[in-house]
């Protein structure tokens, strides 16, 4: 059961939700924070869904990822477009029609996905996009230098068409200015240590704390 603090309405009914997400540079640690929070709320009874877009369980997310590895204008634009899709695929999914839904939501990657955008069509896309999908008190930047993303991106197997140091400079740049009222986490200390300033934020979030932590 969820307790704490309830930041999205259960539009079918049933009470509320509690909405995370976890976005920032690629090889920030999304996923890796985002699994660590996943198990926090777990281990205490709640329902709890975590979705990293692009996803490989739906073909949305499946051509976004494909566009992404292959490089290009027109597959940069394939990948923004099927990368949207596959977020609002995941709010339907589990926010908007799922009844019973999940205590907890966890978004890795979302809103700043704009980020790689060209920049005066990511700030617009950006302040059309929180206006028209939910947006959470609970969203967090992971930040590190652009330097420190391409020797973690490095070590992948796989690489993406932006995993270069200018671009990456470029995104960080843009994303920071969007990133008003996020709480922006460096994650260039070790992984435990960054987790428990996120894990002090959620707790003030949930109510189980009484000292004051502000976002950006």
């Amino acid at each position: 059961m969820l307790r704490g603090s309830c930041s999205l309405p259960n539009p079918r009914g049933g009470g509320c939700l509690r909405f995370i997400v976890i976005d920032g540079l690629d090889g920030a640690g999304k996923d890796t924070h985002a699994e660590l929070i996943r198990k926090r709320y777990l281990e205490r009874g709640e329902r709890v869904i975590f979705r990293s877009h692009p996803e490989e369980d739906n073909p949305y997310g499946r051509r976004a990822r494909k566009a992404l590895l292959m490089g290009g204008k027109v597959n940069h634009i394939k990948a923004a477009v099927f990368y949207a899709l596959d977020v609002i695929r995941s709010l339907w999914k589990y926010h908007w029609r799922s009844n019973p839904g999940p205590d907890t939501l966890i978004f890795s990657r979302y809103l700043m996905g704009v980020a790689y955008l060209p920049g005066p069509l990511a700030s617009i896309l950006y302040r059309l996009l929180s206006r028209v999908l939910p947006t959470t008190e609970y969203m967090f930047f992971l930040d590190v230098s652009p330097e420190e993303s391409l020797r973690r991106l490095r070590e992948r197997d796989e690489h993406e068409m932006f995993e270069n140091l200018e671009d990456l400079t470029k995104t960080r740049e843009k994303a920071l200015r969007l990133a008003s009222g996020w709480y922006i986490i460096n994650t260039e200390d070790p992984i435990a240590d960054v987790q428990r300033r996120i894990d002090e934020i959620l707790d003030l979030l949930d109510g189980d704390a009484s000292e004051n932590y502000l976002p950006c």
